[in-house]
């Protein structure tokens, strides 16, 4: 037993079950021993691998998807560029590489860096010292101001809710620790208030799951009224469903394999699906545009990834050309990250955000 699960075992036995996002906020974010304040989990060394590290063109394209949005909006200066959630840095160097092309913007930009890692925060402090970042443990801190921010495969990393429609009435499935069995799914003994969440469209049958994000959903708001508060833009790339719907998508990851979500608590990635439709409705109500979801495929594509792999590859060896290609595919192809990953645009009305349609 390691010594965060010690802790959550303790607190279970003096508490009683916990939610599935308490599991996973303490899992994630436990500032001894919680996995985002950890080790480095990019790249093939680590757990999971994210758009940005397959490519350079991703974070290419979206640098350009900013400065344009930017263009739109007057180009307010100075404005915060905000990443939630930057990795090693390697999307934000990829964006900053296409101001040589607007010096204006370049000018303009503030940058904030939202990320708990202490070790990603060097990494990131090693790329991007000459755009001289500011780091954030929340958005909450980001002064006022213009915005253009991004985020990707942040909001799969948010705590979730689980409620399991069983004997005719939703309740929220807990977390429970015994000496027999270690952690372990259960049910609440009644009906969960969580339940009039729950859109009245669905036909569940015993068994079946609904996931919701508070946290998430609360970031999407945060987001939306900063942006129509000040103006600007926000792109938020994830893997999720384009429509609420019912399903249980919980996972943990480890070197790249999936393991069980109980398994050495801190040292798995813990994620779950975004649900794009809860955004969307969310960020509307703030009074900005929204556009998307659309495929990370389609988005990428309608951006331009092969008209930009077609020139990047002038002057690469075969070998090179080929990597460059396949990079390409990873990105957009449907059976691989093109359909499950989307993008949702959220952007001061009048602006037209490329790469929707």
């Amino acid at each position: 037993m390691n010594a965060l699960e010690a802790r959550l075992a303790n607190r279970i036995v003096r508490g009683g079950p916990i939610t599935v996002a308490d599991y996973m906020a303490a899992a994630l974010d436990d500032p001894d021993h919680g996995y985002y304040r950890q080790a480095d989990p990019l790249g093939a060394a680590g757990d999971f691998t994210t758009a940005p590290e397959i490519s350079q063109l991703f974070g290419e394209l979206i640098g350009a998807w900013l400065i344009d949005c930017w263009g739109q909006a007057g180009k307010p200066a100075p404005v915060n560029l905000v990443e939630l959630g930057p990795g090693r840095g390697t999307p934000m160097a990829d964006i900053m590489r296409v101001a040589r092309y607007a010096p204006d913007w370049l000018s303009a930009v503030r940058l904030h860096l939202v990320e708990i890692n202490p070790r990603l925060r060097q990494a990131q402090a090693g790329l991007l010292a000459a755009h001289n970042p500011q780091w954030h443990d929340t958005l909450a801190t980001v002064p006022d101001g213009p915005i253009m921010l991004v985020a990707n495969e942040f909001l799969d990393a948010l705590p979730i809710r689980q409620l399991v429609f069983w004997d005719g009435t939703w309740r929220e499935r807990l977390v429970g620790w015994s000496e027999e069995t270690g952690f372990a799914f259960m049910l609440s003994t009644g009906p969960s208030s969580l339940s009039l969440l729950v859109p009245a469209t669905f036909a569940p049958q015993q068994g079946s799951v609904y996931e919701l994000s508070p946290t998430a959903i609360a970031a999407g708001a945060e987001i939306a009224h900063r942006v129509a508060q000040y103006g600007g833009a926000a792109l938020i790339v994830d893997y999720g469903r384009a429509d609420s719907a019912l399903g249980e998508s919980l996972q943990a990851v480890r070197a790249h394999k999936m393991v069980n979500v109980f398994d050495d608590p801190g040292k798995a990635d813990l994620s779950a699906h975004v649900d794009f439709a809860a955004l969307a409705r969310i960020a509307g109500e703030a009074g900005v545009q929204v556009s998307g979801p659309a495929a990370q495929g389609a988005f990428l594509n309608a951006l331009g990834i092969g008209v930009r792999a077609d020139r990047l590859k002038r002057g690469l060896a075969a070998d090179a050309a080929a990597a460059l290609y396949r990079a390409v595919e990873r990105l957009t192809e449907p059976e691989k990250m093109g359909e499950l990953f989307k993008a949702l645009a959220i952007t001061s009305p009048g602006i037209i955000p490329a790469g929707f349609s």
